[in-house]
């Protein structure tokens, strides 16, 4: 069972990693390494950017099942990027976000812990719907549990394609229609 944000959590954990941030470039500004310093307050500035863009996506549980992944004790590290969000569609988010869930579960379940696990998103507005790109790296221990929930129909409002698991990868692309 997967953890409910409340407002004062969220809040918590925000300023956790604000933080963090602000340490590093602290650090990075008293060792007199300017050029890292600014290097990091881009690399803020675009993760901004991209929250920006998915909380605009007009899918609230989505993004933020996105937003709050990395606080929860996933073994994977997820990353997103919003190509276009100029091009909105209104979509089934309750059903989008149930599929994602499962799919981080499946995840969890399949995949080493404690490993160089990494999850990528692009999202890309389409003209018909919208196309997520779900590109996985990292040590995968249970190949099956993987390939028996990609072959499940999630619904006709969402298409799943995947190559299943090669060489310790996974790439789903899964494209949703519009409403």
């Amino acid at each position: 069972m997967k953890k409910e944000w409340d407002t004062i959590e969220v809040l918590r954990h925000e300023r956790h990693d604000w933080m963090n941030k602000l340490q590093l470039i602290k650090g990075n500004l008293s060792l007199n390494k300017v050029d890292r310093a600014k290097e990091i307050i881009e690399e803020i500035i675009m993760e901004a950017r991209q929250d920006a863009k998915l909380s605009n996506l007009r899918l609230p549980q989505f993004a933020s099942t996105l937003l709050t992944c990395n606080w929860e004790s996933n073994h994977f590290q997820l990353d997103y990027e919003v190509m276009d969000s100029q091009n909105f569609h209104r979509l089934d988010d309750q059903l989008l976000t149930d599929w994602t869930k499962q799919l981080f579960e499946t995840l969890n379940s399949s995949i080493e812990p404690y490993q160089e696990n990494h999850l990528s998103v692009t999202i890309e507005p389409q003209e018909k719907g919208i196309g997520f790109f779900f590109d996985f790296s990292g040590i995968i221990k249970d190949k099956n549990r993987l390939e028996s929930f990609l072959d499940q129909k999630p619904g006709n409002k969402i298409k799943i394609i995947s190559d299943g698991v090669v060489e310790g990868e996974l790439t789903i692309e899964v494209f949703v229609e519009t409403l």
